[in-house]
């Protein structure tokens, strides 16, 4: 009885948290919810599977635009990195992007991102390319880091070929890609070597301190990527515990001291995205060191809301939110 009883509770519990989804993505909540029972988050002991599950997810590829994968120099003594380039048109000069792909720092692909990027290259007919980076625990923040700014000096270096103009690439990412494109916004900064245009976080990976000393209250981060995973994909990225003293604030954007110099910027997130207090609080800082910054704050909207429910109006509206401000970084 006791653990029927247990079931109940969490069953109870799960309805209880569908009160604070938006009614359109509570299908898609559900859905979340039912797949979480029979994955358990990534950790130590499950992160194989977990990889394996999270590798089936992103749409096939399209026959255009067109899509190249290469493999390109990696920093030095390290191996080379895979890149997709998508919708290259060699001798034009329009807009391009630096892509890192989601996956909490400790999963997922650049393939699984090229569909969604053919859309968003086929919609501004830009040149995009996106980052294999090496992921956590095998590698740490310092190899991925370093990963995803040889990708933009390839894009850089290759600006013709690809058919961009250098002076206007822009970074972006999701969940632990948009972390990884805050990291390497500030990497470009500081190098002085490589001038950005705009950078572009979705729901961005930002603090350490989430789910390691500082928790979410209510129905934050109950749905999809929760405080227990963000936990271990820090400790794995960092290669030590998260939020504590001692943690790089380099392999931090929350960390990093001054955020004056950085590229205008647009951040997105759900209000009960694990991420939202951090996302606010990073635009909030953003904007007192005088960069242009927009926030977009989706009510009821989970991680990764609109990936797992791209037909509903919420985030069909999210997408449209993107390709304007894209439009306008480049107007």
């Amino acid at each position: 009885m006791a653990a029927v009883a247990g079931k109940t509770a969490v069953a109870g519990e799960a309805e209880d948290l569908l009160a604070y989804v938006n009614p359109e993505l509570r299908p898609a909540a559900r859905q979340i919810q039912a797949m979480s029972a029979k994955f358990p988050p990534p950790a130590k002991e499950t992160l194989i599977p977990w990889r394996k599950f999270v590798s089936g997810f992103g749409a096939p590829v399209a026959a255009t635009p067109p899509v190249r994968k290469l493999a390109i120099k990696g920093p030095p003594g390290a191996p080379d990195v895979t890149i997709f380039v998508v919708n290259a048109k060699p001798g034009a000069a329009r807009p391009g992007i630096l892509h890192m792909h989601g996956g909490g720092f400790v999963g997922g692909g650049a393939e699984s991102s090229v569909r969604q990027l053919q859309d968003l290259a086929a919609a501004l007919d830009y040149g995009i390319v996106t980052v294999e980076y090496r992921l956590a625990p095998e590698a740490t923040y310092a190899a991925s880091v370093e990963d995803n700014y040889a990708g933009l000096r390839w894009l850089r270096d290759h600006a013709a070929e690809v058919g961009i103009d250098p002076a206007r690439i822009a970074v972006m990412g999701e969940s632990a890609g948009g972390g990884h494109a805050a990291l390497l916004a500030i990497a470009a900064r500081d190098r002085g070597e490589i001038p950005l245009a705009f950078q572009m976080l979705i729901y961005p990976m930002l603090d350490d301190a989430t789910g390691s000393t500082r928790l979410p209250p209510g129905a934050i981060g109950k749905i999809g990527w929760d405080a227990k995973a963000n936990a271990f994909g820090w400790r794995s990225f960092l290669g030590q515990a998260p939020g504590g003293a001692k943690v790089p604030a380099k392999a931090v954007p929350a960390r990093t001291a001054s955020l004056a110099g950085l590229p205008p910027t647009f951040i997105g997130v759900g209000s009960i995205d694990l991420f939202v207090d951090e996302d606010v609080d990073y635009a909030r800082r953003l904007i007192d060191a005088g960069v242009a910054t927009e926030l977009l704050v989706v009510p009821g909207a989970f991680h990764g809301f609109d990936g797992i429910a791209p037909a509903t109006s919420v985030a069909q509206q999210f997408a449209a939110a993107k390709i304007s401000a894209l439009r306008r970084a480049f107007a």
